[in-house]
This record gives C-alpha cells, sequence and structure tokens, in this order.
C-alpha cells in the first residue's frame, strides 16, 4: 500500500505559528500533527506500507522534507517529496503524487487526526471516512444506500440529504484508475468554484461502476486554526494517555505539580508551578512559578510569573510576566 498525504496549503488560519513551521509539523501531544496521522492510518492497514508521498509547497525547505522523510522511514516506508506549486484543488494535489497512484492507496489531508477502531478492507474498491455531524450544510456527504454503499456525494447540501460528512480520508484498491480520473479532470478542466475536487472524479467512477463504501470514525479532529489545535492536543492527551510514554526521563521536576494527562518532552524544567491537565511542553522548555493548563508551548520555550490557559506558544518564546506590587484596602475588588 502506498500512502499519499497532502500539505501543501499554508496554513493561514493557523499563523503566526505557521509563518516559521508548516501546519502539520505543529506538535500535538509531543508529536507533529502529520507524524501521529501517518502512524494512525498505518495501524490501520493489515498490509506493508511501502512508501508515503508528501505534497508540500515549494517553500517549505529542505529542513521540512528531511524531517518527512525520517517519520516515513522510521515507519518502514520510504519517504518522497512531491510539490504542489500552485494551490489547486485537492484533486490536483493529490495528482502532484502521480507516481505512487498505484495498487492500493491510501489518501489522507494533513489537517485531520482521527481517532478510529477499524482495518482497513483492501478487498473494496473504495472507502470514504465519514463523521456525523450536526450541520451537514458546511461539509460534503455521502447518500447511503445498503451495506454502507454510497449512492451520491452530495457537497454542502441545502437541504437534508446525509448527516454523514467527509472528513478528508479515502482509500482505493486502484491507485491507477484513479490517476486517470484526476487526469480527466484536468484535461477536461472540470473544476468547482475554480479548483480542481477529489469529489468530481469520484462521482464520475462512481457513476461508472466502480463501488464506494463508507465507515465512520469515532472521533474527527481538526487542526485548522489555534482553538482547534488546542482541543486537539486535549484529545489526544486524553486517548493516549496510559497507551504512551508522554513524560521524559530527563525532565525535571522541582516543587512541580503535574495534572495528567499533560506532555512533558526532553529536558523539560518544572519548577514552583502547576502544570496540567491537558498541557504539552515540548523540549527544552522550562517553566518557573506559573499555572499552565489547556495549552501547547514549543521547544525552548521559558514561561516565568505566569498564568495561561488554551494559549500556543511557539519555539524559541520567552514569556514572562512581572510581579504586581499591591496595597489593597480592606474591601477591595482588583480585577
Amino acid at each position: 500500500m502506498n500512502i499519499i498525504i497532502p500539505m501543501a496549503g499554508m496554513g493561514k488560519r493557523m499563523r503566526p505559528h505557521t509563518l516559521t513551521t508548516a501546519k502539520p509539523l505543529i506538535p500535538v501531544a509531543g508529536k507533529p500533527i502529520v507524524q501521529r496521522l501517518v502512524e494512525d492510518i498505518i495501524a490501520t492497514a493489515n498490509e506493508k506500507v511501502e512508501e508515503i508521498s508528501f505534497v508540500i509547497g515549494p517553500s517549505f525547505g529542505k529542513e521540512v522534507e528531511e524531517h518527512l522523510v525520517k517519520v516515513a522511514e522510521s515507519l518502514g516506508a520510504k519517504g518522497k517529496i512531491r510539490y504542489q506549486e500552485t494551490p489547486q484543488g485537492t484533486a490536483h494535489a493529490i495528482l502532484c503524487a502521480e507516481d505512487s497512484l498505484k495498487g492500493n492507496v491510501f489518501i489522507a489531508f494533513a489537517d485531520t487526526l482521527f481517532d478510529a477502531k477499524f482495518s482497513i478492507d483492501t478487498s473494496k474498491d473504495a472507502i470514504v471516512w465519514t463523521q456525523k455531524v450536526e450541520d451537514p450544510t458546511a461539509f460534503g456527504v455521502v447518500k447511503l444506500g445498503a451495506n454502507n454503499a454510497i449512492e451520491a456525494f452530495v457537497e454542502k447540501p441545502k437541504e437534508f440529504v446525509s448527516d454523514l460528512a467527509i472528513i478528508g480520508v479515502y482509500y482505493f484498491r486502484d491507485g491507477e484508475n484513479l490517476k486517470k480520473e484526476l487526469q480527466r479532470l484536468i484535461d477536461e478542466d472540470i473544476k468547482l468554484k475554480g479548483e480542481y475536487q477529489i469529489t468530481d472524479a469520484m462521482d464520475h467512477m462512481l457513476n461508472n461502476g466502480i463501488k464506494f463504501y463508507t465507515d465512520q470514525v469515532s472521533e474527527w479532529l481538526d487542526c485548522g486554526n489555534k482553538d482547534a489545535t488546542v482541543y486537539t492536543n486535549q484529545r489526544i492527551l486524553a486517548l493516549k494517555h496510559g497507551k504512551e510514554q508522554l513524560t521524559a526521563s530527563s525532565a525535571k521536576m522541582e516543587n512541580a505539580t503535574i495534572i495528567e494527562p499533560c506532555f512533558i518532552g526532553e529536558n523539560v524544567i518544572v519548577r514552583n508551578s502547576v502544570v496540567g491537565p491537558h498541557v504539552s511542553l515540548e523540549a527544552n522548555v522550562v517553566v518557573e512559578d506559573s499555572r499552565i493548563k489547556n495549552s501547547i508551548i514549543q521547544s525552548h520555550s521559558i514561561v516565568k510569573n505566569a498564568q495561561i490557559e488554551n494559549s500556543i506558544l511557539g519555539k524559541n518564546v520567552t514569556y514572562v510576566e512581572k510581579p504586581r506590587e499591591l496595597s489593597l484596602g480592606d474591601f477591595s475588588t482588583q480585577l
């Protein structure tokens, strides 16, 4: 099986964090988003993953490319870097990795994490993963027939068709056929709102006899903006607590209280502070005289005399609040 991870977007909704770090490399519970995504995919596969193609923007840089290749190699696969020069839609992004469109192919967009207990049924023509949503008008949805077979794909339905939203995770048994369908969109210039979309290719495949099925994830986690990423960090910590080593042996605690679940990285120092729940402290973070909860503090950052909640601090940040000198009389209120 081959895996394709389109991730060329600039991550504008995650600025300022994506000005220096590609969004899929922002850490969640101690690992980059894209690494957690690939690990979860491989855990569902019943066969060996031969290669992982990362479709990135040309400006991501050599360091990002090397990191992604190492992620693939650490999971026993060959890492490939492919470029999407300009954003032209989901179908175009996948086609940028056309040499990986062969045999069994799994595709997942890199701003999505999921919790699932399924295994991939490679005997099926195609599988589209979904989750139930309260307001399907904001999503592409699938209309189902018998045995979870998909009868139609409907983009942002104005009237109720289904509440099963497409989450951006797909399996195709015949990668070559998918490549042909994606190329057809380009050749015939079939666009939706100015972009080439995978749903148009899937709709044509469905009408030509390819059998699509759906499977549901138990939880769909978005990393599209700051608040969503902080929430995803919270949920991943809760899901991985007791299953992964989340506290490094090199971390130093001095008069510190850690309220689990938390991730405490290599060489972290927490002194005279309370951390947690749902906090990730990346490598070499120093926290002193502070209270932090539900936040991500990235590597080599320093936090002193602070109270932080629902926040993300980038790498090499120094955040210090000065202690206040007060003189308040009886019955005073200082807000």
